[in-house]
């Protein structure tokens, strides 16, 4: 029978079958033992042998495979063409062996028995058109009941996962027994540090390896890390309850707190290894203490505090306590002081705080400092008893109000003998000018100390009682326009705060209320001065509230302009709206202030202004000695220049003299030595001037200003250059800007000395007198006075004047005047010529002649 293409196909894949149910089942003792070794290797296991163990273990191996590998192919046999047809009979279930019967050939050659057999074959070849292979069918269960080649394969796959990349490796090292000699264990390796504690701000302390002692402060943290060596686990001596903590590795830690000093050790197996004296360094208190006597500052109201302060670590902050003499229970007044830096160890400052508003004003205190470090602990100085500043009242109920004030501070509990005075202080009106507010609070006050038993209610009544006294001192314009510039000041910081985080809308909105809060300031500031001129001009300037509305209107649109420049985020619009505004709230106060002032005090605000001109004079000769020599240096210059020049080898091929004339040049250093004798006697001359004038201001105000010292300063340094010979420009200059400052010094000094009008009590810089001067005209000062026909800013009303401005108050400039600013002019213009001088000199030259 002729083969065909698929009867081969599914033969040769009964063959493979019959191949695989022989060889699996023969392979399997001798693959177990392969993968129980690979497990092994893979676990690392042939490592952790010594080399001779690790060659018999593979020697074992090898053997258990041969003797495996035997007994499982033995009677092993490869598949013939007849076990192959039967195979293929088999598992396709046909009977009579078609395969077989298709290979036989007829015994007889009868036709009819050829007839048959043809026929027979003809059946054959149908059934085996049925022909197929099936799975092959190894029966390695029936030899492995308890299924052991599923735990080999779960055994080996968990082996792979953990060897991961290593397992070639690992594989190969199982094959390769190392008869190597096996490295030493690592060396102990001992780590000790300190930690100090966060009070401290001190880094880590590092201990020497090989021990050592150290200073570390008390509460400091020990840690020490032991790792490395063989033998049994650590012990650590020397702290209670310290013990070594496994890490695993070998290493071990352990860790403590140390309050006291001690002697570390490590030990193992009986033996000291290593070991730390370590002393705990306590923490001391702080110390607090006064450089000087406390006692009142010179002037004004507030007290002169100078303290001194140090810490082994640092101090954290610094308070004074005052407690009242009297009530020594009493809770103290607390006052934190500045430190220079943060947690400074040393530190030395001047405290002047202002207590003349509080209750215990007037009254004995115990004052003492009190500083903290960063563990808490306290250091107190010397306690210091003194008397607090106390502003001094001139009205007569204003007075008494201040001391029932003082004795609720003396005795809270003594209430009637307050509401006594109270009571007749109520019951003589025209002593207070039968002033509404005044007679409201003094009925409010003794009320509340009636009804209200709160111990809280003293300190209500206190309060109460000095804003009246204050009211009835100074009036109601007066605490107003303290509360308006506490206003402008909250503004500016506001504002300031703003522009430096100008995405913060908070920041924004509180730029927002510290306008609104502003504008309320102002409204009440203007009632207020409304109100006052109304009741001391009554006579003199009738009162006109179409002026007042219309100060507050020009006000509240530009504190609207300023609330929408806020809003849009433009501070610097803002800024400048509030300098405007500023302007003009100054403007009405001077107006206000410029009247009434008597004789003596016009004197002395014309001495102040002959004392500034004086300033300006100086500024004036100190700058032509500048200029002068300026121009000397100049002159030297040139002359050195055609020295050189003259001394050139053209020139003197060209006939030009080597050198000047003996009897030229000799003149020309006379006459310059002469010139700078007469600078150096000019300057002698300014200088005993300036000091002249700083006694004169110090006469005046009571004060020098610091910049005319240091103008002194620069004058005499130039003097000494003149008279050495060298440059004294620089010394010049330099006096020349101290003079300048001075200037505005004075000027400040000035306003806060001649800009105030009826006194404010004692200490405060304002002179009390109220003499009558001419109401109108122009004061020393300059600024327009009211009087008849004058609204508060000081200008004419149109009832004085007529409709239109007829000009009174324009002051046309004098002859002189007019030829000293042409020479200004000329001077400006020789100087702007000058091209060699500094350029900032140039251009502000050139602004200033702009302006001209």
């Amino acid at each position: 029978m002729t083969e065909t293409p698929a009867l081969r196909r599914k033969r040769a894949l009964a063959r493979a079958a019959l191949w695989w149910e022989a060889a699996w089942p023969a392979a399997w003792p001798a693959l177990g033992v392969l993968g129980v070794f690979a497990v092994g290797a893979l676990l690392g296991l042939p490592a952790m042998m010594p080399g001779w163990l690790h060659a018999l273990a593979l020697l074992a191996f090898l053997g258990l495979f041969g003797f495996a590998a035997r007994f499982g192919f033995q009677g092993f046999r490869a598949p013939d063409a007849a076990a192959i047809d039967r195979r293929l009979e088999r598992a396709s279930g046909l009977a009579h062996r078609p395969l077989a019967a298709l290979q036989d050939r007829p015994a007889t050659s009868d036709p009819a028995g050829i007839a048959l057999w043809g026929a027979h074959q003809a059946r054959m070849r149908r059934m085996i058109q049925r022909l197929r292979v099936g799975p092959p069918r190894p029966g390695l269960a029936a030899r492995d009941r308890k299924a052991l080649r599923g735990g080999l394969v779960v055994a080996l796959a968990a082996a792979l996962v953990i060897a991961g990349a290593d397992a070639p490796a690992l594989l190969a090292r199982g094959l390769m027994p190392s008869f190597a000699t096996p490295p030493p264990p690592a060396a102990l390796h001992y780590e000790a540090w300190v930690t100090p504690p966060s009070y401290s701000g001190a880094p880590p302390i590092f201990l020497p390896a090989g021990g050592g002692a150290a200073t570390v402060p008390a509460g400091s943290r020990l840690q020490v890390a032991v790792s490395g060596g063989l033998g049994a686990v650590p012990e650590i001596t020397g702290v209670p309850g310290l013990a070594f903590e496994a890490l695993g590795g070998g290493s071990h830690t352990a860790q403590t707190t140390l309050n006291a000093g001690a002697r570390i050790a490590v030990q193992r197996d009986g033996r000291e290894l290593v070991a730390w004296s370590l002393a705990v360094q306590a923490d001391a208190p702080p110390i607090a203490a006064f450089t000087e006597a406390p006692a009142r500052s010179p002037r004004g109201l507030t007290l002169r505090l100078p303290w001194r302060t140090e810490d082994d670590w640092g101090v954290v902050g610094l308070r004074a306590e005052f407690r009242l003499a009297a009530r020594p229970e009493a809770p103290p007044i607390t006052l934190e002081m500045t430190l220079p830096s943060a947690e400074p160890k040393q530190a030395r400052g001047l405290a002047q705080p202002d207590l003349s508003s509080h209750p215990w004003a007037g009254l004995a205190v115990v004052l003492r400092l009190v500083a903290r470090d960063g563990a808490g602990q306290e250091g107190v100085s010397e306690d210091v008893a003194l008397d607090l500043p106390e502003r001094s009242f001139n009205h007569p109920v204003a007075r008494a109000m201040i001391e029932i004030r003082k004795g609720l501070s003396l005795s809270p509990q003594a209430r009637q003998p307050a509401m006594r005075e109270l009571e007749r202080l109520t019951g003589e009106p025209e002593a207070f000018e039968n002033d509404i507010g005044t007679l409201l609070a003094l009925r409010a006050t003794r009320g509340q100390l009636q009804r209200d038993r709160r111990p809280e209610a003293v300190g209500e009544v206190q309060d109460l009682l000095w804003e009246a006294a204050l009211a009835l001192e100074e009036g109601r314009d007066t605490r107003t326009a303290r509360a308006l510039a506490e206003a402008q000041r909250s503004l500016r910081e506001a504002m300031n705060e703003a522009e430096r985080n100008p995405q913060d809308e908070q920041q924004r909105s509180e730029v927002e209320r510290q306008i609104e809060q502003l504008r309320e300031a102002i409204r009440r500031h203007l009632e207020a001065m409304g109100e006052r001129l109304q009741r001391e001009n009554a006579e003199a300037l009738p009162y006109d509230p179409q002026q007042r509305m219309l100060d507050q209107r020009d006000m509240d649109r530009r504190t609207r302009r300023m609330e929408e420049a806020a809003r849009q985020n433009r501070m610097e619009d803002a800024r400048r709206e509030l300098s405007e505004l500023e302007d003009m709230l100054r403007a009405l106060q001077e107006g206000r202030v410029a009247r009434g002032e008597s004789p003596e005090r016009q004197r002395q605000r014309e001495r102040g202004q002959q004392q500034m001109g004086a300033v300006q004079d100086m500024v004036r000769r100190q700058g032509e000695m500048v200029d002068e020599g300026q121009r000397r240096s100049e002159q030297e210059e040139q002359r050195a220049v055609q020295q050189r020049r003259a001394q050139q080898p053209w020139n003197q091929r060209l006939g030009a003299p080597s050198q000047p004339n003996a009897g030229e040049q000799q003149q020309a250093e006379r006459e310059a030595q002469q010139g700078q004798q007469g600078e150096t006697r000019r300057q002698r001359a300014l200088r005993r001037a300036l000091g002249e004038l700083m006694q004169q201001q110090g006469d005046l105000t009571g004060e020098i200003p610091e910049a005319l010292g240091q103008a002194d300063q620069a004058m005499r340094e130039a003097q000494e250059a003149l008279g050495g010979g060298t440059d004294a420009r620089p010394h010049q200059q330099e006096a020349m800007r101290r003079l300048q400052e001075a200037g505005r010094q004075m000027s400040q000094q000035m306003q806060r000395q001649f800009g105030q009008g009826q006194g404010q009590g004692e200490g405060e810089g304002d002179d009390d007198s109220g003499g009558d001067t001419e109401m109108g005209g122009e004061s020393p000062d300059g600024q327009q006075q009211l009087g008849e026909g004058r609204d508060p800013l000081g200008r004419r009303s149109r009832e004085s004047t007529g409709t239109a401005d007829n000009g009174s108050d324009t002051r046309v400039p004098d002859e002189s005047e007019l030829l000293r600013t042409r020479r200004l002019q000329e001077e400006l213009r020789r100087r702007g010529a000058e091209r060699e001088r500094p350029v900032e000199e140039l251009d502000y030259i050139d602004r200033l002649l702009r302006r001209f």
